[in-house]
């Protein structure tokens, strides 16, 4: 066979056959031996450097870990995708036979799925499912535009200078929105964080290149964010004399009746599949066959008619009929009040004392940024303007408010315990400490979760213990364990379903949060009508939403209807004329690529969210004892650990305690306070 009909057979087997021949030629080969054999080459060098990279970034360990490594394995994952991207052009932009590009790309994708199958795990010491992922987002989108680049490189004339032409415009385009972003970064209501001398700054540079992004970028291929509508109509509910109604177009109706949980030892709470499976364990079913009477204790039923279900709950036992509670006396938290009845000078101290007892509601939001809030709560935080009225209520942003640790687990202790390191055995949260004073509590958890088995029962003598049947009158977690939205098998915390899902979170075709919203809105009906025994009973409301926590960003958008609504009911019904409303969070996101590669990331994930509403009255009052506190302390270092004693103050009040008063939010803090003076981590802080 001659060179030359090699050559020409050769040819015929090159992508792209405009290419220039080479002038070295294996003869007996026929194809270009330097180029075959320099190809060869890079592509072994490449996938080395891919699959060492990718494999490197697959370190694990605890929390502190990947947080304190993050960085490093985001670069990781970059080198391992530049590389990946390299040899995906090479592949289909250089002369190569057909069988030697066929096996390069089956060694590629098989090396692919060997790495996923190696780890795909989604948690911190195994987390290659969330690695995978991220490679993917970036690769895809990266050799898409590259392709797309090509082509048009090759297809219209003058390209390069279109190219550079459209480059600068963008560019220019892009930083001048960039800019605007840097100038709203710390934005509030009425107010934004303020450069003070003396008072700390975020450290580093503060470029939130995210906001450049259009909403649902980062997830739009996981689905839409709305719930599909159950196929059928179910009409359920409770009436006055706890008598379930039910009324289906099917023939057969079924009813599961969920257990309380409020009464259930720590034991049975984790949230590592226990406290979903002995929600599961615990349901019964019924036929429904006409009205059905269920017992008094049950928040909660899953109506199911054909191939359709909804969940239904009430207020039981009702809260005219709740008994008095009467705090165990060996935990009793007014044990060591000296204050309850206060002395002389403290009424001095205290002047013309209001003596209302505040109302409170505590709305929570896990791993929201205070930018995040603004940047996908758009309705929310138009709602939350109108909830200031002067002579009626006043509101209060907390700018520089700092996290204590990574994760919830540190704010939210000093939130609710008031110490990270709890020194007492059987320590008890901030709602028993209502409970105790009186005030009707409840609690809803929309995750399937207890805070405290989670958080803090390592600090109880015994998982016997049941800090809900302590603290709490009422509370509602049975609905969000069930398994068509808290999965009952596997890693219930997954990117595709269950509580930290980048998908809509949603269970018989509406989304979770709404369950939560429903309850809330039964309890403040109820304890609003004015009628029993307990009408007169101040009350603590909270509720724990987990929309925030995904590492996309996105899921957070499904909140906004339905949390701006409830911000305006509150307001349209007067109850913030005698309800303290807390809108706050724990931290910012801890993951994600904004997290992962933007030091904006880390300054949000230090920068949670945190809004307060007091009715003017009792504004007015602590306003007068500390000099606008309040007003003073939005514009410098706060912690949760102030925000767990103006909880005890409210608690307390009329009488309440001088020295947590001193250190709660209605008093200034020290002015140009640092992270050493407000127990934030050295290695943690980032506003100096």
């Amino acid at each position: 066979m001659s060179a030359g009909i090699s050559w020409k057979a050769a040819q015929k087997e090159t992508l792209l056959p405009h290419h220039s021949t080479r002038n070295v030629i294996d003869t007996n080969i026929g194809i270009p031996f330097r180029l075959k054999s320099t190809a060869t080459l890079t592509f072994f060098v490449l996938t080395c450097v891919w699959v060492s990279a990718y494999i490197f970034s697959l370190q694990g360990g605890d929390l502190l870990f990947i947080n304190e490594n993050l960085g490093i394995m985001g670069t990781e994952i970059l080198v391992s995708v530049f590389s990946l991207t390299a040899i995906t052009m090479m592949l289909y932009m250089r002369r190569l036979r057909t069988k030697t590009r066929r096996n390069m790309l089956f060694v590629t994708l098989a090396l692919l799925v060997f790495l996923y199958v190696y780890d795909h795990g989604e948690r911190f010491e195994k987390h290659g499912f969330y690695n995978f992922l991220v490679l993917l987002l970036i690769f895809i989108p990266l050799n898409i535009t590259i392709s797309l680049l090509y082509v048009l490189f090759v297809t219209v004339p003058n390209f390069v200078t279109i190219l550079l032409f459209t480059a600068v415009i963008i560019l220019c385009g892009a930083t001048a929105i960039l800019r605007h972003y840097m100038d709203i970064f710390g934005n509030g209501t009425f107010d934004r964080m303020r450069d003070i001398p003396g008072e700390c700054t975020w450290q580093g540079n503060n470029y939130p290149l995210v906001d450049l992004l259009p909403p649902g970028t980062q997830n739009f291929w996981a689905g839409g964010m709305h719930c599909r509508p159950e196929p059928m109509h179910i009409s359920a509910g409770f009436d006055d004399a706890g008598i379930l109604h039910v009324n289906c177009t099917s023939g057969s109706i079924f009813v599961d009746i969920l257990p309380q949980t409020r009464q259930w030892p720590l034991a049975d709470k984790s949230k590592w599949q226990v406290f979903n499976h002995r929600v599961l364990d615990r349901m019964v079913r019924k036929r429904y066959d006409g009205p059905m009477r269920v017992d008094s204790e049950v928040q909660s039923v899953v109506v199911r008619c054909g191939s359709s279900s909804k969940v239904v709950t009430r207020v039981s036992p009702p809260i005219s009929l709740l008994p008095k509670y009467i705090p165990p006396a060996d935990s009793d938290t007014r044990a060591n009040d000296l204050h309850q009845q206060p002395s002389p000078e403290h009424r001095g101290e205290m002047g013309l004392l209001p003596t209302r007892r505040p109302n409170v509601m505590f709305i929570f939001i896990d791993a929201t940024s205070h930018r995040q809030f603004y940047r996908r709560l758009k309705k929310t935080a138009t709602a939350l303007a109108t909830l200031h009225q002067p002579g009626k209520t006043a509101l209060t942003e907390l700018y520089r408010y700092h996290s204590l640790g990574v994760s919830t687990d540190n704010s939210t202790k000093a939130m609710y315990l008031g110490e990270i390191f709890p020194k007492r055995s059987n320590p008890l949260p901030i709602w028993a400490y209502y409970r105790d004073r009186g005030y009707v509590t409840a609690r809803v958890e929309t995750s399937c979760e207890d805070w405290t088995r989670t958080y803090a029962a390592k600090y109880y003598k015994s998982l016997s213990y049941s800090v809900g049947e302590r603290g709490l009158d009422y509370e509602l977690s049975a609905p969000f364990c069930m398994p068509e939205f808290y999965p009952a098998t596997g890693n219930s915390f997954g990117n595709f379903k269950g509580p930290f899902s980048i998908s809509a979170r949603c269970l018989y075709g509406r989304h979770v949060h709404e369950y939560g919203f429903d309850y809330i809105d039964q309890l403040r009906k109820e304890l609003r009508s004015g009628s029993g025994r307990n009408s007169s009973r101040p009350y603590m409301l909270m509720l724990n939403l987990m929309e925030g926590h995904e590492g996309t960003g996105e899921v957070l958008r499904t909140l906004d209807n339905r949390l701006s609504r409830f911000l305006v009911d509150l307001r349209d019904n007067g109850e913030l004329e005698d309800t303290a409303l807390f809108l706050l969070s724990d931290h910012g996101l801890h993951m994600g690529l904004n997290f992962a590669f933007l030091n904006s990331g880390q300054i949000e994930h230090k920068n949670p969210f945190y809004a307060m509403v007091l009715p003017q009255w009792l504004r007015s009052h602590v306003d007068s004892q500390t000099e606008q506190g309040l007003l003073v302390n939005e514009q410098r270092l706060t912690t949760p650990f102030e925000t767990h004693y103006t909880l005890k103050t409210l608690a307390d009040w009329p009488f309440y305690n001088p020295d947590d008063f001193k250190k709660s939010l209605f008093t200034p803090v020290k002015a140009g306070r640092s992270c050493a003076d407000a127990n934030i981590g050295a290695n943690f802080c980032m506003c100096k």
